[in-house]
Order: structure tokens, then C-alpha cells, then sequence
């Protein structure tokens, strides 16, 4: 009866004590929560006061083709290093056998990073990884870690088309190219965009790392960690079997690479049936440029000279051709063609050509009466352009009337321009270019233009030093942004008359006959095009041109390489600006024109619609939209390798990238080894105490949490 009351007493009294118990749940939970998120911010604190991250870098990444892979990797959990400052080449001894530290991150002057160097750390172990500093100026001796014969095998020359001229035989391209992005190195290298970082790094380093007098430098050292880990390995054969093999048999697919792919922009004079094909009788010239460029280190391509000065030029002859009166009633079409991913084995063309081959064209190859291609223009010798040609389907008389032909025209074009045409010479074979992939399938009369004659006048060719000062981009000091878009700088005037002559002698290879004085081009609009995409992409003029659903591809520093989602920006301004120029503004709504097949007269396959933000009111903020109507269309560049899954093709570019979780780079303090297996130890230590004492304190919990008996309590 005692203990039984007793019972009821205790219950009583803690239902008393805990009556209002879900007020205090509510309290505890919170602060619990509270506890936890000041837990979570200190954490945060914790790992800032630590770690310092590096924010502006570009790493170099891994790409495949059907026999190799190439670039940079870190391992799985990211390669950490004490950090050496490396300015001048006897800085490298410390690293490669003196340093008692090893391994080593190097921070490397840009001047220093050339393959000889490179080969070095290549082949020691005492190097974890490598951030690289921009030099500022650019290396003056040139830097072009591309090939000295760029996409070998894949042009039209072999050992059954002109061997003589295969493999760069006869004309070493490139002479620059050290073939440094061609090379497989397995330690993470990062390119450090900011100064200002750079300078942070440098500062540490001094701090910690620099030896003083002559003693060896104390922990903690300053050090580097760089995660930048690839998941495809061996070639694109080995990655993409192991990436359909997922895809096939896995829930969850973990595609480990993926093609280099994107699109090529095209449009006609004359508009035609986008969903049908082109009379066979009819001829159509094409002209041709690249757009897209590439560099070391992934996602820093300029391209000022390799790909911008071509792109640029020809947009700007496309406009001028555009002013021709008769230009709907000449004998010959003409198609404007930007070819995307021609940089890794001519991507873009080789598409082109297999769609046309294959009937997924509006055009045949039969169609095609003439091939006018631009290729690197801005750094002209003497206002010279150097027309090149291919000697072995000259051999055919009727190509060679017809090459002839052509050269003339251009060469009348040129009277009265500040532009002086010179044949490159008839043994001389074609640069690299996309033309060389139609000769491939057919002999079609054809010519390149360039500013050079053999070796590329280029010295940063695929180079992160290919810039708007390489071609002579400037501007006055104290200009705005705005000041800037409308300067017309020397080079914008220089490319502008190569874009006449070009124009001028489309018009009259389409069978024009009026005057061509009409057809210039604007040196304006090629300033603008040359700050849109070498300086700012986020400018009025591009902001106006474009759809508001893509506004979010304007960015500030443009970049050109081809990449694997599409469409890349490059690709997206090319498409606009080539509608802007050669387009026309329609008067419809703006419901009809996002659907121009519900109006009757709209031609839907003929034409093509874009309704794009137009400029800002200048009365408000508010932008004035506007139809543009034009017959700019895109079309695929994947290699046909993937659609015919061919992946060790040696006929068409096998490109892939590799994949990979997080790029980041962050430098703080190391300790030395002793004292973290010391910490670890202590750490082990403590934790098997706690252990011990968790356990004796359990199996005495009954006596020392005991509950006292109530003296209140009596038993009978």
C-alpha cells in the first residue's frame, strides 16, 4: 500500500513539475535550433579563418580523342602543396632537389610557362600541382601551346591527296606551336585570373615560406590545395563505352565524358525552303569563318586573331552585301556559314558536309558553286591579303578556270581599297580551314584569306595571349563602357575594308552587275562587333539584339571555346547579330511573332522570327521590343563519329570532355607532419578516454544517478 502511493505520489508530482510540457518542448527545440545554427556559423567562420579560397581561376581540364587523352587532373580528393614562388628558371632548383618540403605547389610566372619547363615538373614527383600567373605584357617571344600543324590527318591532304603536302610537309604552320595542350600531365594546373589573388599567394609565401638567412623555412608553411579530379580516363573509345554501358543498364547513369558539340549558324541571301532542298540547278557560293577558339586552360579562349578577326569580318561583309538593290534577282545565291568547334578537327564542317551528303540539308554539295573562306585577317603586312587555293584540284581544267576566275574578281574588288590581294602561289598548299573539308568529298573552286603567306603572322595562336591588344585593339584612357562600344578603333577600320572587298566580290561573283560603290562596310558596326566580343558581351548593343529569355548569356570577359552544352554564347551572338544585320524589323505582335505559322503571309519556312528586347526608351526604363524577321537558322555541329558511333574514327573528330565534380583552389597553413600525428594521436587518445569513461559511467549509472527516498515515505 506504501510503495503503491508512493508510486501515485511521485506521478502526481511530476505531473505538477511538467504540467506546461509542450510549452517547454517548444522552448528546447528552439534552442536547440539555436544552438545548432550558431554551431553551423561557427563552423563557417572556422573553415574562412583557415582556408583562403581562390575565386578567379580557370583550370586546365581533360579532353580525349580516339587514341589519347590529354590536359590536367588532380586526385580524387584534390592535390595539396607547400607553396614555391617560381620567377626565373634557377627558382626550379629548390623545387626539383633542394626543397625539404616536397611536394610543391609552384606558383609560375607566365613568362616560364613554355614546354621546356613543363617537361621538367612533368617528370618529378616532387610537384603536386602548378597555378599559373598571367603575364602581363604577353611573352614577347609568342606563346602557342597548340600544334605546329594544327588538325593534322583530319584536312583534305594524305598520303591519296597531295602526300607532298600532308602533315604540314611542305609549310610548318604553326612554327610556334609547342603542343603543350596536347600533353597529359597528372597534377592539377590552374590559371590565376586576378592579380590581386596572385599577389595574396605571393604574400603568403613570403611570410611563411622564403628561407631566412639561409635557414630552412619554419612550419607552418603556406600551402595550396587544387580539386580538379576527372572521371574519364584513356580515350574517347574507353569513355564513351563506359557511358553508354551506364546509360544502358543503370537507373542512375554516370556519364563520365561527354562530345565536344555545339551549333554552326548559318543564313542565304535569298531566302529558301528551310524543310526542302535547293533545286539542283541552282548554284549557291558559300563563305565561310570559324568561331570558335581555345587555349590551355578551359573556357579562356579569346580568339582575337584566330577566330574573332574572321567571324567579325564576315558578319560585316554579310551586312554590306545585304545593301545591294537586286539583290533577290541575282543569277547565284550566297551562304553566310559560321562554323562552330572547328579548332579540334573541324567539327562544325565535317557535320556540315556529311548532312549535305547524307540529303539532312537544304543544300547538295552539287549546289555549291564556290568556296570563299576568311581565316585570320587583322595582322596584315602592307594592307597585303594572301589568297590561297589547293594546287591538286587546280590539275582539273575546269576548277582551274573557275579558281581563276574567282581570283580575278577578288583582285578587281580590291581597286580603290586600302586592301592589296596577292595570290599565295600555285605549289602552295591550303592552310588549315574548313574549306579543306569540302575538298574532301568534291572538288569545288575555292579560296582562303589570310594575313600571311606560310607561317601564321599569329604568335598566340590558341593561346590565352590571343587578346584585343594581339590584333591592336585600343582605346583612349577615360572612355565609359558606352564611350567604348561606339570608338572606332584603327583595327575596326582596317577589318572593315577587308569586309568591303570580300563584299564586293560576292556581289559580283552571284552574278551583280550595277555598281558596287553602294556595298561598304560599316566601321562602326565592326567596332562595335570587336567590344561585344573581345571586351564586354553585356552591352547596350547586344542587350538589344537578343531574345530576354537568353539575356543571362551576356556576361563581362567573352569567351569562344566550343564546350559540350549548347548553344554556347558565342554561338547565340553570332545567330543575333547576323539577323540584326541582315534581317528585317517586321510590323508584328509580339504573340505573332513567337508563332508566325498562325499568320498566313508570315513564310514560317522561309523565315525566321526572333523577338528581341530592343533598345531602352529613352524617356524610362523600360526597353521597346520588336519583331526581326530573317533567314539565319542553326544548324548541328557534333562530329558524325557520335551519330554514327564510330569513336575511334580516323574520317571525323572524336573530341570528348571529361567530366568531374567541383574545381576549386584554396591555399592556408600547413602544420608540420609531426605535429599532425601528435594532434591525431591526442585526438585517438581522448576519444578512447571518453570511451572508457562513458562505459564506467553507464555501469554505475544506478548508483550515481540513484533517486533518494522520500522521508516522507513510511512502510508498514
Amino acid at each position: 500500500v506504501g510503495r503503491a502511493w508512493g508510486s501515485r505520489g511521485m506521478e502526481a508530482a511530476a505531473g505538477s513539475c511538467w504540467a506546461p510540457l509542450p510549452a517547454w518542448r517548444g522552448l528546447l527545440r528552439g534552442l536547440l535550433l539555436a544552438v545548432l545554427a550558431a554551431g553551423c556559423c561557427r563552423g563557417n567562420s572556422v573553415e574562412r579563418k583557415i582556408y583562403i579560397p581562390l575565386n578567379k581561376t580557370a583550370p586546365c581540364v581533360r579532353l580525349l580523342n580516339a587514341t589519347h587523352q590529354i590536359g590536367c587532373q588532380s586526385s580524387i580528393s584534390g592535390d595539396t602543396g607547400v607553396i614555391h614562388v617560381v620567377e626565373k628558371e634557377e627558382d626550379l632548383k629548390w623545387v626539383l632537389a633542394d626543397g625539404p618540403h616536397p611536394p610543391y605547389m609552384i606558383l609560375l610566372d607566365g613568362n616560364l610557362f613554355n614546354r621546356r619547363v613543363m617537361l621538367q615538373l612533368k617528370g618529378t614527383s616532387r610537384v603536386s600541382g602548378l597555378a599559373v600567373a598571367v603575364a602581363k605584357p604577353s611573352p614577347p617571344q609568342g606563346f602557342s601551346p597548340g600544334l605546329k600543324c594544327p588538325n593534322d590527318g583530319f584536312g583534305v591532304y594524305s598520303k591519296d591527296y597531295g602526300p607532298q603536302f600532308a602533315h604540314c610537309n611542305k609549310t610548318v604552320w604553326n612554327p610556334a606551336g609547342s603542343g603543350l595542350s596536347y600533353e597529359d600531365f597528372d597534377f592539377p594546373i590552374f590559371l590565376l585570373e586576378d592579380a590581386n589573388e596572385t599577389q595574396v599567394i605571393k604574400q603568403c609565401y613570403q611570410d611563411h615560406n622564403v628561407p631566412r638567412e639561409g635557414s630552412v623555412p619554419e612550419y607552418p608553411l603556406c600551402a595550396m590545395q587544387l580539386f580538379s579530379h576527372m572521371h574519364a580516363v584513356t580515350s574517347t573509345v574507353t569513355c564513351m563505352r563506359r557511358s553508354s554501358l551506364q546509360s544502358t543498364f543503370s537507373i542512375n547513369p554516370e556519364i563520365v565524358c561527354d562530345p565536344l558539340l555545339d551549333y554552326n549558324v548559318w543564313s542565304t541571301l535569298q531566302p529558301i525552303n528551310s524543310s526542302g532542298k535547293v533545286d539542283p540547278e541552282k548554284e549557291v557560293i558559300i563563305v565561310a569563318a570559324r568561331i570558335d577558339s581555345h587555349s590551355f586552360f578551359w573556357n579562356i579562349a579569346p580568339g582575337a586573331e584566330s577566330a574573332v578577326s574572321s567571324f567579325v569580318t564576315h558578319l560585316a561583309a554579310a551586312e554590306a552585301v545585304h545593301k545591294a538593290s537586286d539583290i533577290h534577282s541575282l543569277q547565284r545565291n550566297i551562304m553566310f556559314t559560321f562554323f562552330q568547334g572547328e579548332t579540334f578537327d573541324y567539327i562544325g564542317s565535317s557535320r556540315m558536309v556529311y548532312d549535305m551528303e547524307k540529303d539532312k540539308f537544304p543544300l547538295r554539295l552539287d549546289n555549291i558553286h564556290s568556296f570563299v573562306e576568311l581565316n585570320q585577317v587583322a595582322l596584315r603586312n602592307d594592307s597585303v591579303l594572301w589568297m590561297h587555293t589547293d594546287p591538286v584540284s587546280r590539275m582539273n581544267e575546269s576548277v582551274e578556270v573557275q579558281v581563276r576566275n574567282l581570283l580575278d574578281i577578288l583582285r578587281n574588288s580590291s581597286v580603290g581599297a586600302n586592301v592589296t590581294l596577292q595570290e599565295a602561289g600555285y605549289s602552295q598548299p591550303l592552310p588549315p580551314s574548313s574549306f579543306q573539308r569540302f575538298l574532301r568529298a568534291r572538288h569545288i573552286p575555292g579560296v582562303v584569306l589570310t594575313d600571311h603567306k606560310t607561317a601564321f603572322q599569329n604568335r598566340y595562336y590558341q593561346s590565352m595571349y590571343d587578346t584585343p591588344e594581339n590584333i591592336r585593339v585600343q582605346y583612349p584612357e577615360g572612355l565609359s563602357p558606352e564611350e567604348m562600344l561606339e570608338y572606332v578603333t584603327d583595327t575596326a577600320k582596317s577589318l572593315a575594308e577587308v569586309a568591303t572587298v570580300v563584299a564586293r566580290a560576292l556581289y559580283r561573283l552571284a552574278g551583280g552587275a550595277n555598281n558596287t560603290s553602294a556595298i561598304q562596310a560599316d566601321p562602326k558596326t565592326v567596332s562595335r562587333m570587336l567590344y561585344g566580343f573581345l571586351i564586354k558581351t553585356n552591352n547596350s548593343w547586344f542587350q538589344s539584339i537578343i531574345k530576354p529569355d537568353i539575356k543571362g548569356i551576356l556576361g563581362d570577359v567573352p569567351q569562344h571555346y566550343v564546350a559540350v552544352s549548347s548553344p554556347v554564347n558565342t554561338t547565340y551572338l553570332v545567330q543575333y547579330v547576323l539577323a540584326n544585320l541582315t534581317g528585317t524589323v517586321v510590323n508584328l505582335t509580339k504573340e505573332e511573332c513567337l508563332n508566325p505559322e498562325k499568320t498566313p503571309s508570315s513564310e514560317k519556312e522561309m523565315y525566321e522570327y526572333a523577338w528581341v528586347q530592343g533598345s531602352l526608351d529613352p524617356n524610362s526604363t523600360s526597353r521597346v521590343p520588336y519583331c526581326v524577321r530573317s533567314t539565319v537558322r542553326l544548324s548541328k555541329a557534333l562530329s558524325p563519329a557520335f551519330e554514327l558511333r564510330q569513336w575511334g574514327s580516323t574520317e571525323y573528330s572524336t573530341w570528348t570532355e571529361s567530366r568531374w565534380k567541383e574545381i576549386r583552389a584554396r591555399i592556408f597553413l600547413v602544420a608540420s607532419k609531426e605535429l599532425e600525428i601528435i594532434t591525431l594521436v591526442v585526438g585517438i587518445a581522448i576519444l578512447i578516454f571518453s570511451l572508457l569513461a562513458t562505459y564506467f559511467i553507464n555501469a554505475k549509472a544506478d548508483v550515481l544517478f540513484s533517486i533518494p527516498r522520500d522521508p516522507g515515505a513510511v512502510a508498514y
